[in-house]
């Protein structure tokens, strides 16, 4: 992972799928101040390029990094997006 910041905070859309996780993930930062990081946890494969063009697309947030972890039983992807 190459994020340089601690991860301020965790949000588990863990079996949501679209477009929940970023509903979620944009109600999340919003609450989050500049330079905090958020870590978001999921299980639809969808939230990768979802996660990704939302934060393309949205002034203020930054997507640092993304992660897919073998869960024993599910993949989990891992977004760390970062408010600017």
């Amino acid at each position: 992972m190459s994020i340089d910041t601690d991860v301020t905070e965790t949000l588990d859309v863990k079996g949501l799928n679209c477009p929940m996780p970023v509903v979620q993930t944009k109600q999340a930062v919003d609450e989050l101040e500049t330079g905090e990081t958020l870590e978001v946890l999921a299980t639809d494969s969808g939230s990768m390029s979802d996660i990704d063009g939302w934060a393309s697309t949205t002034d203020g947030v930054e997507l640092v990094d993304q992660v897919e972890e073998d869960g024993g039983s599910e993949t989990v992807y891992k977004h760390y997006v970062r408010v600017e």
